[in-house]
């Protein structure tokens, strides 16, 4: 028989590292913000400077005077956000999680699927109540996206920009093409990230939101029906 009850919807580790990483990656945006203002230009190569050519100009006003705190800032969140993913990559593969909420089941690879889901997306529809317990292709895609590609890039270049880093590692000018190269690609990985974070921000405000928010601060949602 079925019956409604409270269903376990995100254990501890989840919601600590979920949360942490979320207050971690604010204060990296707004920190990186006032980095970025003592040189609104973004360059290829190892050198660059207020009044050289640049690749891409930003339209932003220059101000060296929020460099200092933006900067501790910037190395303390991303530290802090580095060890949060640390701590939920590897619960993420030692409980299974990777494999059984993150890796896209065969069912929904089909392009058929796919292509629905697109379709949706366009739409601005949510993933609908069906399955709220598993993420559709295009979430999973886009977590693995994030966790596989942008945030080690973000974590190398920004290491890149570090002159101790570099005088231990050289080989990551070799990585990144330099020093400014690294800044640009970081620059661009962080508009990912925040594109990223905006998507998701509306599947939740779209997809039952109280529900949702409230399964990932006391773990359990209500209103889910399990079979026993």
């Amino acid at each position: 028989m079925a019956r409604t009850e409270r269903r376990l919807h995100h254990p501890l580790w989840v919601r600590l590292t979920h949360w942490v990483s979320a207050g971690a990656f604010l204060a990296l945006v707004v920190s990186g913000v006032a980095i970025l203002l003592a040189l609104p230009r973004l360059f290829w190569g190892e050198t660059g400077a207020n009044d050289a050519p640049a690749w891409i100009v930003l339209p932003l006003p220059i101000n060296l005077e929020q460099t200092g705190w933006g900067r501790n800032l910037h190395f303390l969140a991303a530290w802090i956000f580095v060890l949060s993913g640390t701590v939920y990559g590897l619960a993420a593969v030692i409980t299974g999680h990777f494999l059984r909420r993150l890796v896209p089941d065969r069912d929904q690879i089909r392009p058929g699927a796919l292509a629905c889901e697109f379709r949706d997306h366009l739409r601005l529809r949510g993933a609908g109540p069906a399955e709220p317990e598993r993420y559709n292709a295009l979430q999973k895609l886009a977590y693995l996206a994030v966790l596989l590609v942008l945030a080690p890039v973000m974590l190398l270049s920004g290491l890149t920009m570090s002159p101790g880093v570099t005088a231990a590692y050289p080989e990551l000018f070799t990585l990144f093409g330099g020093r400014q190269s690294a800044r640009t690609i970081h620059f661009l990985a962080a508009l990912l990230l925040v594109g990223f974070l905006l998507v998701h921000l509306w599947q939740v405000l779209v997809n039952h939101p109280l529900r949702l928010m409230r399964g990932m601060i006391t773990g359990r949602a209500p209103g889910a029906r399990e079979r026993l």
